[in-house]
């Protein structure tokens, strides 16, 4: 990536993702929500909004404003629209959280929130994709990791397009009876557009370049890295188109889940076999911590597989769903964020302050601007807690719950910590800090680009 143009509010939409995630922390420490609240209660909707959109949309647009122009050797469509994009997301998503909290009876004032959440959040995705999509465009045929991106952004049009709908119906916009029926039955095609496509399946195509190029191992596009794609694209198509159009036919929605199931159970059994070769070709025989991390958030991956066919064979999936999203968001997407987020902010402000002055003079390493065995505490303790706090949802142990939110809080507090001293340069030898030409950075704006 040497010579790759910065993002220059990259940095801005991960700070403002890592709030969200200790909001969501805080809140869970301290009962709010599922368990402590059903889960289709307005705490738990705002609670499960807060981190899809706060949390993980907003870490995958700062992310994918940054590397899609990697996958595709192209640059970002447009480095301004990001900031606009931004803040259309974080004012929809306060009002989203906001029509909760007045759907649930907290929120007595009586202008409605419904329309301008879906107005503000439908406008800002609508830039993500029309930037993200006019880069990718004119870059076909798309290299295999950009097409399970191009997939994920069309998964995202079609989450927003189901929140729409919830928003209209909840808001009393409309009661057209097949706009009825989708928000009565369509929560589970809702979760799995935004989990399972937006989310997961998008990084699963950024991880197949970053671990290949964060571990010096060959990047993967063989037939079975193609297979575990056109899996995972017709899984998502059976559930979302298929299953929109059971519900509006009045036919049977549990029939198209589990074939989606099945192809999508294919697809990451082929995702798995693919990221075991990579970790296995490494060139980079003793691997950086962001890449170890990145195996536990695999892991969980694998966890929540597991867990969803052992739960749907017993017929108890529906009675345990809450264990096995927040296995999802924490253990898979949220691990795997805050592994990759730690090399990605030290590699980025890296490319920032000392891309420029390379050769020029004596520059420290990427692996210079972080120090592993301070960090690798947190990253144990968070999966730790993670895993107990999954535990105790599957038991029904409200209290060890809390407890293990309280730990993910303080190990992602720690993590956030680790972040700022590589943004400040803080753990950089005095005597290569700051050579002639380099500034300390700020820290939510990358001010420097070079091509």
């Amino acid at each position: 990536m040497l010579g790759a143009t910065l993002s220059r509010w990259t940095m801005s939409y991960f700070a403002a993702a890592l709030i969200a995630l200790v909001a969501a922390e805080l809140l869970m420490t301290f009962g709010y929500g599922y368990p402590g609240a059903p889960v289709e209660a307005a705490e738990t909707l705002v609670l499960v909004h807060l981190v899809a959109l706060g949390w993980l949309s907003l870490l995958m647009c700062g992310a994918l404003f940054q590397f899609v122009p990697v996958l595709v050797a192209r640059p970002l469509y447009s480095d301004s629209l990001p900031l606009p994009t931004l803040a259309c997301l974080v004012t929809g998503l306060a009002a989203l959280l906001f029509s909760f909290l007045q759907m649930g009876g907290i929120l007595t004032i009586t202008f409605a929130f419904f329309p301008p959440a879906a107005a503000l959040l439908a406008i800002g995705f609508g830039l993500v994709l029309w930037n993200l999509g006019r880069t990718l465009w004119p870059a076909r045929p798309l290299p295999l990791p950009a097409r399970f991106v191009a997939v994920g952004l069309c998964s995202i049009a079609a989450t927003v397009t189901l929140g729409i709908i919830f928003t209209l119906v909840l808001g009393g916009v409309t009661d057209n009876p097949h706009l009825v029926d989708v928000v009565a039955s369509g929560v589970p095609l809702h979760a799995i557009a935004g989990l399972g496509g937006w989310l997961t399946f998008t990084a699963m195509g950024v991880t197949y370049r970053l671990l290949a190029m964060f571990m010096l191992a060959p990047e993967l596009g063989g037939p079975r890295s193609h297979a575990g794609f056109y899996c995972g694209t017709a899984a998502l198509t059976v559930a979302i188109v298929g299953g929109v159009t059971a519900i509006c036919l009045a036919a049977s929605l549990t029939l198209v889940l589990f074939a989606a199931g099945l192809f999508g159970l294919c697809a990451i059994l082929f995702y798995g076999a693919d990221i075991l070769h990579l970790y296995r070709a490494r060139k980079r025989r003793v691997i950086e911590l962001n890449s170890r991390m990145a195996a536990f958030a695999m892991a969980g991956l694998a966890a929540s597989v597991i867990l969803i066919v052992v739960l749907a064979a017993r017929g108890v999936l529906a009675q345990h769903a809450g264990a096995v999203i927040f296995l999802v968001a924490f253990g898979w997407l949220s691990g795997l964020g805050l592994a990759k987020l730690y090399k990605i902010a030290a590699f980025l402000t890296w490319l920032e302050c000392y891309g420029p002055v390379l050769g020029k003079t004596a520059t420290p390493r990427v692996q210079d601007l972080a120090v592993e065995r301070r960090a690798i505490r947190w990253f144990l303790l968070y999966f730790l807690a993670v895993w107990t706090a999954t535990a105790a949802l599957l038991l029904e142990m409200p209290a060890v719950f809390q407890t293990c939110a309280g730990l993910m809080l303080i190990a992602s507090l720690g993590i956030i910590v680790q972040l700022v001293r590589i943004r400040r340069l803080v753990d950089v030898s005095v005597t290569m800090r700051l050579p002639p030409g380099v500034s300390v950075p700020r820290l939510l704006l990358c001010s420097v680009r070079h091509d």
